[in-house]
Order: C-alpha cells, then structure tokens, then sequence
C-alpha cells in the first residue's frame, strides 16, 4: 500500500508534526511504501499531486494555528480539492493528526473538523483524526522510550491509530493529553518563553509591556 505523510508545518527543520510522523512511520513501514512531502508553501507541484493520487492512505501531521489549519497548508488543500475534484478519484483514506501548545488535546478538535469536511468536498473517505495536546513536549518525547512514562499515551494510541491505517478502517477521532501534570508543563513553557526573551535582549517583564 502507498501512503503519503503530509507533514504541514511551516518549519524547515526540528517540528512537532514532523516527529510525529517519524514515530508512525516505524508503525507503517513494513510492507508500505511511505512517501514523505513537506508543505512549506502555499503551493503544490503538480507532480507532487499526481505523485500523492497514486496512494491509497493520506496522513497530514499540522500544529494548530488559531484553532484551525496554517494558512499555507489550507491554501495547499484548496489546490488539491480542485485537483481531486478533475480526476474523480475516490478511493483514498484520509487520516490527520493535530498537535497544540495547549495541554488540552480537545483543542484539536475544530482544525480536525475541518480536514474532514475537506474529505467530504474531495469525495475521499475520512478514516480518523487524533489530537495531541501538549505539542510542545513532543521534541522532547522522542529520547523517552516508547510506552514510558509522559510518552505512554502518545504511543500507545499511536499504535492503534496505526492499526486503523494499515486496514483502512474508518473509527472515532481520539484526543490525548501528555502523562505529565498541568501544572508542570505550564511551568515548563513559561521559563521557556523566559529563555527566548532573554535570548532576545529582552527582560521578563517585557512580556507584560502594553503599547
């Protein structure tokens, strides 16, 4: 089976999106062939598009942008529903992933939403949505062995998100929060936000100034 992992973030290099992908493709590898494109613009090659239709399985991996989908990738979206629209080709399974800075994976929701009225505008078959919350832990998630402690949920919902992938089947979207305390993560992000303020010349208190 093809399959094509749509990675939409708007990073060159080091995203959420694109971590989550490497940690399912090691589920979908044997006996698939995965073909990875990474929307950076708000265009898509038309060999690219011909490239994608051949597959039977799209996945699209995008952070949340504003409660919704980045703007470059939903102009990207926009061209191949053209796209499918002229080729009348419906045999293809959509699934999507979505990660937020929010602890609160539900977030996803609206932006996983959208991706399937998409499938529904194209004329493909929604297969199933997964929202990540806590997206900015997942960097970090990847030197945590698998099924352990904070990467326990991540993983093994991975696992049979996967398993829906590789028979096609159609299932409920699923939200997960990190195994890790509210508390401790909002404290994590905001001496993040510290560092890149000092690393800016700034002080913290510049965080609050209002103009």
């Amino acid at each position: 089976m093809n399959i094509a992992f749509i990675n939409g973030s708007p990073k060159v290099k080091d995203s959420a999106s694109g971590q989550v992908l490497t940690t399912l493709s090691k589920r979908l590898s044997l006996g698939n062939e995965i073909r990875e494109y990474h929307f950076l613009s708000s265009q898509v090659e038309a060999e690219v598009l011909a490239d994608i239709a051949d597959c039977q399985v799209m996945v699209f991996a995008f952070p949340l942008y504003v409660d919704a989908i980045p703007a470059h990738l939903l102009n990207c979206l926009c061209q191949m529903e053209t796209f499918f629209k002229t080729i009348h080709k419906s045999d293809i399974t959509v699934y999507g992933l979505v990660n937020c800075g929010f602890y609160e994976s539900n977030q996803n929701a609206l932006a996983l939403e959208i991706l399937e009225n998409w499938c529904c505008h194209c004329g493909l078959t929604w297969g199933q949505g997964m929202g990540i919350g806590g997206g900015g832990m997942l960097s970090m998630l990847a030197q945590v062995p698998e099924g352990k402690g904070p990467n326990s949920n991540f993983t093994n919902s991975l696992e049979s998100f996967s398993d829906h992938i590789k028979k096609r089947e159609t299932w409920e979207n699923v939200y997960i929060n990190p195994n890790f305390p509210r508390f401790a993560y909002k404290l994590a992000a905001e001496a993040g936000w510290r560092q890149m303020v000092r690393r800016n010349g700034l002080k913290t208190r510049d965080l609050f100034t209002k103009k």
